[in-house]
């Protein structure tokens, strides 16, 4: 049996339950901005080596917790793993990003993916979880998480990163049955994947929905949300007796948060762009709310930056339900010291808002 967790503070707070202070992790916590972190990506040769490699994943993934009190780890993946699993041939390439060798474009290509298997041809992944849930030793929880439905069918029929969504929202537009093939043969692969992190030792899990925001609202009520929903009609909510809570995050998708709410997640990611009291307002308790300070907020000075902690925690106000987090992930440039000031600032300036709840 695993330690007991010694800060389980994220996971109740998932979970809308009382806390002593707001927990905060932050997107791209692993990452180019940490000196350390470059060490091992120059180590691993390449990115996709760095991710496939479990001792350089695990490693990565528990390097800002040597720097930072943060109140959890998030797995160091990517969220192409799938499609490359699929056999579409992923590669990097300098200045590009992510590109597929064998685009999905038409029915025959559809036809063909299989669901991978996840310890098969993700192996890999697993034994990443399994180690650093084994490292982490109870410190703090462990969040698994995947890339959409949506998001992992852009770069399938894009063929990698793209501006204007040529291809995919052809596909949609031209032959929607085709393109709900492709997602749900998605849907099945993400469920399976994240089921397989829950078992492995991932004690939350997280799905982003990086494309949602192109689509207008009745597409992607039709093909984002609708398997969002699937996918989490479907997870594995309790494991050896925990609960499992999953996030799930669109970016630019603040329009349709009442429906992301009503999902069946148990937190709503949020990106910068909206205050996070008009959030809390807007969902009602239903759900718990993450985010939502503007990445580049870690670009300015110190004392700015608790000003803007203290900002969004005023927000959100007293009460249970929040977990900090950036609006989306951190940049390669910032300055590791500035990460520190914003986590000190989150845990010494929420306490107020706790206090009641602990009497």
């Amino acid at each position: 049996m695993p330690p007991p967790l010694k800060n389980d503070r994220l996971l109740r707070a998932l979970q809308r339950q009382p806390v002593e202070v707001t927990p905060i992790w932050l997107m791209r916590q692993a990452g180019r901005y940490l000196p350390e972190y470059r060490e091992t990506r120059a180590k691993a040769g390449d990115f996709l080596t760095l991710c496939k490699t479990p001792d350089l994943a695990c490693e990565v993934t528990l390097q800002p917790l040597a720097r930072f009190p943060l109140d959890a780890a998030i797995l160091f993946s990517d969220i192409l793993t799938i499609p490359d699993a699929m056999g579409l041939g992923l590669y990097f390439s300098e200045g590009e990003g992510p590109v597929f060798e064998r685009p999905v474009r038409t029915q025959a290509n559809i036809a063909a993916l299989g669901i991978p298997d996840p310890e098969e041809s993700l192996r890999y992944v697993m034994d990443a979880v399994r180690l650093i849930r084994q490292e982490l030793g109870g410190k703090v929880p462990l969040i698994g998480f995947a890339g959409s439905p949506w998001t992992l069918a852009t770069y399938m029929v894009e063929g990698g990163s793209s501006k204007n969504f040529r291809y995919v929202k052809g596909l949609m537009f031209q032959q929607p049955l085709l393109m709900h093939q492709l997602l749900d043969k998605l849907a099945q692969a993400v469920t399976a994947y994240l089921n397989a992190q829950i078992a492995a030792g991932a004690q939350a899990v997280m799905i982003f929905d990086t494309w949602g925001g192109i689509l207008t609202t009745r597409d992607y009520l039709d093909f984002s949300l609708r398997y969002l929903q699937q996918i989490v009609a479907n997870l594995t909510r309790k494991y050896e007796s925990q609960t499992i809570p999953v996030i799930l995050f669109t970016k630019d998708g603040n329009e349709w948060l009442e429906s992301m709410a009503n999902s069946g997640c148990d937190a709503v990611g949020l990106d910068w762009k909206l205050p996070i009291a008009t959030a809390r307002a807007r969902v009602g308790g239903k759900v718990a709310l993450q985010g939502n300070l503007d990445p580049c907020v870690l670009y300015a000075s110190p004392a700015r930056i608790r000003e803007e902690v203290a900002t969004i925690l005023a927000s959100f106000g007293q009460g249970y339900g929040h977990v900090f987090n950036l609006g989306h992930g951190i940049h390669p440039h910032v300055n590791p010291e500035h990460v520190a000031v914003c986590v000190d600032a989150v845990h010494s300036l929420s306490r107020a808002y706790h206090v009641k709840e602990n009497q």
